[in-house]
């Protein structure tokens, strides 16, 4: 038999030559912190050395690595933490966690290269960009990456003190966090599900029993609804489970399948023929699904076509009357454009996955979800199982940006395959899976009128939205734009624009990022034509109080002071700004419960950490109350028998945890004091460790409080902009939703500066500003990787990000991290993040969430960049070469 040498110990090798080596780490040997995610060997996340060089585990034949040393992330900090593991715990280099082993495996390599050869010399960005070129972080760690790495190689972390500003920092970036795909039960199956290869059909035969007599299957059930109709390339039909994944594709192909082809349409613009097929029939249209944070208002549906949603208007008329006179008028302020924004993928590196396991009519489902409260609800109902028999843990999470935040078909499939196969098992999406079938940013065709009045004021803004929404609804673009630069008139209208693809779903700010696209790129223009400052335009036009001090910031920029006309030449640059904001959400009903066990303080919530540091926040809130050191406080969270805790989306986290904890702290604190048998040591400088240290075990719960009234200048709901449709909306968020939309807007004000090549029509993006207003910073470096990586997304989604589909069969053709462009750390730019702190005194700790807001501006702003660097407006995204070049060229491209 052979053997290999894996982190100091012998290891076997298997007899099967197609066995690749990342699963004979993490299915045989259970060395879980190597990650399986692109397949393809792109993304980075299965690096492990093989004789001291970086080699991507999921590409190489197991045999291959016979009498050769194998050294995985676990066995990097085996003995001490690596340098490098300490640099990424100090500068926070991480935030899912999910990618950080393989980065950790390739710069340690790097830096153990680097100081050999030069000693404690500074790489320069470009050298650590090159060296970690082969690795993707969705979360967009990069820019403490580039920092960590710095100072690891230039000698800063060789010393054995370190302290992380993230509570779980030590357990990613040694391979010890477990994710839902790292979960294994004794006797545990592999699921896979069978999916249509047609856009729409009927299934009008499908026999399991060829799947079910292969040997090593244990379960095969259908996934069809009652229409029996498939609706795009993708949807689920079936699914079987067996020992192992491959038997279980085997099985698959087993399955006997009668389809009966229906015609389809596939994409925005065939889907608003008026002789396209219907996707959904009125019978069946509450089978769509949901791009939205919330519960959609009612709209009109005709064939594919759902709108316009248009409640959000204001003298609707009277705007497309000024606009059309002004039109006429040939008026030169006036200005009109059809924008176009392209679909962009989650792409979560952790697949959506789950594991479910009955023990008796228990049921525990381990899974990648956003919302582990929610989840139990949702199984519970959909099962018909007593809520308190089904139990839903999170531990980790590898990223969600909106598209884990229910129940999803992996969790439905692996429920009922468990209780059909009387055993666990477990799905994880294949990577073309969830670059195809679990949601995304809908693309979107927003047409835009803004005319401002002979005074400077706006007078009239016009936004009429289409969404490319594939098998789904819900769309909000164009009802964004009325909570933000006020006018005499506003006429607003969302349409959903269903048809034969895989439906979409929220993704970080859902509707923001497309209408800011447009809208800012249009105030940027009327600056232009109105010979006005962009800045000072947009502070005159937006009377939002923390927007309005983000635009003092901006506009004291040196490089927005030094920003020139357009050039000429090969390279040219530019600066552009432009501003965002998103709705203050905060779950009501949320609850946190405080206590003392053992001498140490306990903070326990069902909520969940994808990346975005919960359990930081909580750690750093209750720390702070209590004179303590945030490692000293146990968080539990990541677990639905725990209180009812919020969902991890609409950045409501931290605003509705945050102040149930305060007033439990206060509860606790009482508590403490009564039982106290002794006061403190005169004196002393932690009085509350010595009383807790003596306290008897203790336990106080609170609930999410209403805020109070806000008393600064101008902080009131945005939804007041709206009258009283905008009080309707908020009360339907909340009764339908259960969120509620609280007094102030969280806001941003981003300057980019871009280099154009005008050859090749590359753009580069030099530096990011980006402002931020959420109130006071509950967790300081967690909170500027949160806006670092948003704007990095933001630069993904203007610059590279595209699904390309056969517009003939449905097919998703950017299946994979190959072809589905995601920033990598080479295109990142540095990133200077500024907090104003101020705004949100009226909320308990004065905290909101920061995720979504943080990317709604980047995209426009860049473009903005790329306008005043060359002359020319791009108006639509991806900002490819070809795109860049034509419109230099003055044609159109393909």
């Amino acid at each position: 038999m052979s053997t290999m040498t894996v982190n100091g110990r012998l290891a076997p090798l298997p007899d099967d030559p197609d066995a690749l080596l990342i699963d004979v780490l993490r299915d045989t040997l259970n060395l879980t912190g190597t990650k399986l995610v692109c397949g393809a060997g792109v993304c980075g996340a299965c690096t492990v050395l093989l004789d001291g060089a970086p080699v991507v585990s999921c590409l190489m034949p197991a045999r291959a690595a016979a009498d050769r040393a194998v050294t995985t992330v676990e066995g990097i900090g085996a003995a001490k933490l690596h340098p490098v593991q300490k640099a990424f715990m100090a500068h926070d280099a991480l935030q899912c966690g999910f990618c950080t082993p393989g980065f950790i495996v390739e710069a340690a390599a790097f830096h153990d290269r680097w100081r050999a050869s030069k000693g404690a010399l500074v790489p320069s960005r470009e050298e650590i960009g090159a060296a970690l070129s082969g690795h993707l972080c969705r979360c967009g760690a990069y820019d403490g990456i580039f920092r960590a790495v710095t100072e690891a190689c230039a000698g800063r972390f060789d010393g054995e003190a370190i302290v992380s500003p993230r509570i779980e920092a030590h357990a990613k970036v040694t391979g010890d966090a477990k994710y839902t795909v790292d979960t294994a039960h004794d006797g545990q199956l592999e699921g896979v599900i069978l999916r249509s290869h047609l856009a729409h059909a009927r299934i009008t035969g499908l026999d399991l029993a060829p799947a079910l007599a292969l040997p090593g299957v244990s379960a095969a059930i259908s996934l069809l609804g009652e229409d029996r109709i498939v609706r795009y390339v993708g949807d689920p039909i079936a699914a079987v489970a067996a020992t192992n994944r491959k038997i279980a594709r085997e099985a698959l192909a087993a399955i006997r399948m009668v389809s009966e082809p229906l015609p389809a349409t596939i994409g925005l613009d065939a889907a608003r023929q008026p002789d396209a097929p219907v996707v959904f029939e009125k019978a069946n249209r509450k089978r769509a699904g949901n791009v939205s944070e919330g519960a959609g208002a009612p709209a009109p549906w005709k064939n594919n076509i759902r709108g316009p949603s248009s409640a959000f208007s204001h003298k609707a008329g009277k705007a497309r009357t000024w606009v059309a006179s002004a039109r006429e008028a040939k008026n030169p302020w006036l200005v009109e454009e059809t924008f176009r924004t392209g679909t962009q993928q989650h792409a979560c590196l952790e697949p959506h996955a789950s594991v479910a396991r009955f023990d008796g009519d228990r049921l525990t489902v381990h899974a990648s979800t956003q919302w582990v409260f929610h989840l139990k609800e949702q199984i519970a109902k959909r099962c018909k199982l007593d809520h308190d028999k089904v139990r839903v843990i999170a531990d980790h999470v590898g990223g969600g940006f909106g598209s884990k935040a229910g129940l999803g078909m992996e969790t439905i499939a692996a429920v009922e395959l468990a209780r059909a196969a009387g055993a666990p098992v477990r799905i994880a999406f294949d990577r073309h899976e969830e670059l195809s079938v679990t949601g995304y940013r809908p693309a979107a065709e927003i047409n835009i009128a803004l005319l401002p009045s002979e005074q400077g004021a706006l007078k009239v803004l016009s936004l009429t939205a289409y969404a490319d929404t594939g098998a789904a609804i819900n769309s909000t673009i164009a009802a964004l734009a009325r909570l933000i630069y006020p006018a005499e008139a506003k006429a607003l209208a969302d349409f959903d624009v269903i048809s034969n693809l895989p439906p979409g779903a929220a993704f970080r700010g859902p509707g923001g990022p497309p209408m800011a696209f447009a809208l800012e790129q249009a105030i940027d223009e009327a600056a232009l034509r109105m010979k006005v400052d962009p800045i000072a335009l947009r502070k005159r036009w937006d009377p939002d109080p923390n927007r309005q001090r983000l635009y003092d910031w901006a506009s004291g920029l040196e490089v927005w002071r030094n920003a020139k006309t357009p050039q000429t030449g090969r390279y040219r640059r530019g600066v552009g700004v432009a501003a965002g904001y998103w709705l203050y959400l905060w779950q009501p009903g949320s609850k946190v419960e405080l206590a003392v066990k053992g001498g140490r303080l306990v903070a326990s919530t069902a909520t969940q950490d994808i990346g975005t540091g919960s359990r930081t926040v909580i750690a750093n809130t209750v720390a702070r109350e209590f004179g303590l050191d945030p490692h000293e406080i146990d968080v539990r969270i990541g677990d639905s028998a725990l209180p009812e805790g919020p969902g991890s989306g609409g950045s409501r986290t931290t605003a509705s945890v945050i102040p149930p904890l305060l007033l439990a702290v206060q509860k606790l604190k009482a508590a403490i004091e009564r039982n106290a048998k002794q006061p403190p040591v005169p004196g002393s400088n932690a009085p509350w460790r010595e009383l807790i240290a003596t306290s008897p075990d203790l336990s106080e719960s609170a609930e999410r409080p209403e805020d109070g009234k806000p008393t600064a200048p101008g902080v009131s709901s945005p939804l007041k902009l709206a009258g009283f449709m905008g009080m309707i909306f908020g009360w339907m968020m909340r009764r339908f939703s259960n969120l509620a939309i609280g007094a102030g807007v969280p806001s941003s004000v981003q300057v980019i500066e871009v280099e154009v090549d005008s050859w090749l029509g590359h753009v580069r993006v030099l530096s990011v500003h980006t402002g931020i207003a959420v109130g006071k910073i509950a967790a300081p470096a967690l909170a500027r990787s949160q806006a670092a990586g948003s704007v990095i997304q933001g630069i993904g989604y203007a610059l590279y990000e595209a699904r390309e589909v056969d517009h003939r069969t449905g097919d998703i053709l950017t299946g994979g991290m190959e072809d589905y462009r995601i920033p990598g750390i080479a295109d990142t730019p540095p990133i200077e993040v500024h907090f104003d702190e101020a705004g949100f005194e009226h909320v308990a700790g004065g905290s909101v969430g920061i995720g979504e807001v943080a990317t709604v501006p980047t995209s426009a702003a860049l473009a903005n960049a790329i306008r005043n660097a060359t002359g020319v407006r791009l108006t639509e995204t991806p900002i490819r070469p070809d795109r860049l070049i034509a419109a230099l060229q003055g044609r159109t491209a393909a």
